[in-house]
């Protein structure tokens, strides 16, 4: 875990492990830039679409965040998830294989 970015930025500051009853969940790695209305732009994307069931944010003074997000996308929508967040413009990875998060947070 030691080379693992996602554990060493979010996972460790983070307790309680995964919620039950959460179905299709998909964790995803963004860097938001610092600049107001940038969450917001963000929500408006989730929109009604999907469901954000984890959010975590970190900030060191940098010209962006660093936001760890899980988001409920049932295997039909993921293509329509791909498109939007790409139209969105943030850059991202997913975690949802991520070792950590399958450890600590994953079902």
């Amino acid at each position: 875990m030691s080379e693992n970015e996602m554990a060493k930025l979010h996972v460790r500051y983070m307790v309680g492990g995964h919620a039950r009853g959460i179905e299709h969940e998909r964790l995803f790695r963004f860097e938001f830039p610092e600049r107001p209305g940038a969450l917001l732009r963000f929500l408006k994307a989730v929109g009604a679409n999907w469901n954000i069931s984890l959010f975590h944010y970190r900030n060191h003074g940098s010209d962006y965040g660093r936001v760890l997000a899980g988001i409920q996308i049932p295997p039909a929508g993921r293509e329509q998830f791909e498109l939007h967040f790409k139209d969105l413009g943030y850059e991202y990875a997913d975690e949802t294989e991520n070792p950590a998060y399958r450890m600590f947070l994953g079902p």
